[in-house]
């Protein structure tokens, strides 16, 4: 027994505040200082900063950071080991249970909009692994596995990273295996057509203008740099699949191999970064109904301010 197996479904979300939003928007540090004035803790919802080592890959909070309060699934998996929204769940559902034992406020935070989902809808059913269908699309191509996903779920192709190759087999097994598109299965959609409802989760969607944006997460990179990230990557072992997902990862391994210059590679990582980030503010603008709060037009101390205002009043109301 890991302690990931039989998780209550307890009423969890009547005491987590959640403060997402896209990667370099600065949530770790404001979710610390919030914490700390509320005697809270916080719970990581980031598919990468998860796994052990690659610190300065997967952007996680610096030891000043850390310091403040107790932070909950950062660096707690091996980068070996696969990792999944289903997993994720289980250890969310645990980790908050025994913050809630202490009587003490979680906040939620992370840019992982799958995983932010599963605490804010919950998750259908989904099957296992068939290893008969597994093999069989492992032999396909990348090419092969969209065209015949584009047959199957059209909707999936619209919605999942159709260059990530585990996603877009992922999906099209769950339709093999189910009979039953993939996009509908993971909405929970049964037999009246229906879309689960959300859970009313409570929260803060942050994030700055576009321009300073991709400014934060151009200097973010550069910074990862001049910090070491290449010996970091140099010297990382064994991989899974999910945390060679990592954004970087390829770049940076390409440098080591001589197959691009280090001007090429920091361009290249930036780019992929300003994409993914792209996307996180559409997920969260169009999948939560959290108070949107752009950082642009608030001080540091108005932005905390009005992020504690909300946690505060919602953690009084969770107590009661």
């Amino acid at each position: 027994m890991t302690g990931e197996e039989n998780v209550r479904p307890s009423a969890y979300l009547h005491r987590a505040f959640f403060i997402v939003g896209p990667t370099a928007t600065g949530k770790s540090e404001i979710a610390a200082e919030v914490a700390r004035l509320l005697d809270a803790e916080i719970l990581s919802a980031d598919a990468f900063q998860i796994y052990c080592g690659l610190d300065l890959l997967s952007a996680k909070p610096g030891p000043p950071t850390l310091a403040k309060v107790p932070h909950h699934l950062i660096g707690t998996i091996s980068v070996a080991e696969e990792m999944n929204v289903e997993r994720f769940r289980r250890l969310a559902l645990r980790t908050i249970d025994e913050i809630h034992s202490r009587r003490k406020l979680v906040i939620v935070v992370g840019g992982s909009g799958l995983y932010v989902k599963a605490l804010t809808h919950g998750l259908s059913a989904m099957p296992s692994v068939d290893p008969k269908v597994r093999e069989k699309l492992n032999e396909l191509s990348l090419d092969q596995l969209r065209l015949r996903l584009c047959e199957l779920d059209p909707q999936s192709v619209r919605k999942i990273d159709l260059k990530n190759r585990r996603r877009v087999a992922r999906a099209l097994e769950i339709c093999l295996i189910t009979g039953e598109p993939a996009s509908q299965v993971v909405a929970g959609i049964g037999d009246s057509g229906q879309p689960r409802p959300p859970i009313a989760a409570k929260g803060v969607f942050v994030f700055p203008d576009r321009d300073e944006l991709y400014q934060r997460i151009n200097q973010r990179v550069e910074a990862m740099f001049d910090r070491g990230v290449i010996e970091e990557v140099r010297a990382v072992g064994g991989m899974s699949e999910t945390a060679s997902q990592m954004i970087g990862l390829r770049e940076i391994r390409q440098l080591l191999d001589g197959k691009m210059s280090i001007l090429q590679c920091v361009a290249q990582i930036q780019q992929a970064t300003r994409h993914y980030a792209k996307r996180q503010l559409t997920w969260f603008r169009h999948q939560t109904n959290f108070e949107p709060l752009n950082l642009s037009l608030l001080t540091h101390t108005e932005a905390l301010k009005r992020i504690s205002q909300l946690a505060k009043a919602f953690g009084v109301g969770a107590r009661e």
